[in-house]
């Protein structure tokens, strides 16, 4: 059973993957070279004044590698996509089979249940801090212990996902509208504690503000739409198998006679 849930995983995956390598060739790429020039205060710009003074053949030749380039990068951003979505929807079916017994909800509603704990340990708990980082950022410490920071944030993420799914569980049973805010706590309670006591770690540099914050925006809405994709995919898979999750399971042997 475990080798059926990682083959839907992966089919989820690559499905996703796919998506999310299209919104990185067709909208990230250029929002990023966007603002690479921008951090490189125009340099790119003039650099292409010249060349078209240097004679029309030359910018043909410009225009054509660059034509190149912009398609190599999109087959490598599709490819990465994918491979992505693949290796995420491998970890969501094993993280699914073993925890779906503990996930509220029924269906589909547990894969999404499980996507969101998995966003908010992978993406939103370490971004409180570190945010996604801009082209030209100035960032205040070595790699080395930003990636430290980062997995210390990611525990710190898992446990407070823990923590919502079993507040909800112990409070639903009395109300579920009750349950949705007990859930919520401890994700508010994580967001408050780093926005006061967390340092600015990553700075934007000369980059407009509201660039950086349209640039981080899409970076976390595409992260989110993959999880939510992946949960999806696989979902509608389970039960195009047939695959019913426990607690369906345990009611259809207490219906029976």
């Amino acid at each position: 059973m475990l080798v059926d849930y990682l083959e839907r995983g992966v089919l989820a995956g690559a499905i996703a993957g796919i998506a999310y390598g299209a919104y990185m060739a067709v909208v990230a790429n250029p929002l990023i070279g966007y603002m690479e020039t921008v951090a490189a205060g125009g340099d790119h710009a003039h650099a292409g004044e010249h060349a078209h003074e240097a004679g029309e053949h030359a910018h043909a030749a410009g225009e054509h590698a660059h034509a190149v380039s912009e398609a190599t990068t999109a087959a490598v951003s599709v490819g990465s996509g994918v491979l992505w979505g693949i290796l995420l929807g491998g970890v969501f079916a094993l993280a699914f089979y073993f925890l779906e017994p503990a996930l509220p909800g029924r269906g589909r509603v547990k894969t999404y249940v499980l996507a969101g704990a998995g966003f908010l340990t992978v993406s939103v708990a370490p971004w409180l801090v570190l945010p996604p980082t801009t082209p030209g950022a100035e960032q205040a410490f070595d790699p080395t212990l930003r990636i430290a920071i980062y997995a210390g944030l990611m525990a710190v993420g898992a446990v407070v996902a823990v923590l919502s799914v079993y507040a909800y569980r112990r409070v639903s049973a009395r109300s579920r509208p009750l349950g949705g805010v007990a859930a919520a706590l401890p994700i508010v309670a994580l967001v408050a504690v780093t926005a006061i006591a967390a340092p600015t770690i990553v700075e934007s540099g000369s980059m407009p503000a509201d660039l950086v914050t349209a640039f981080r925006g899409l970076t976390a809405l595409s992260q989110a739409a993959l999880w939510a994709l992946v949960a999806g995919c696989f979902g509608w898979l389970q039960t195009r198998a047939g695959v019913h999750s426990t607690a369906e399971r345990r009611d259809d042997l207490l219906a029976s006679p």
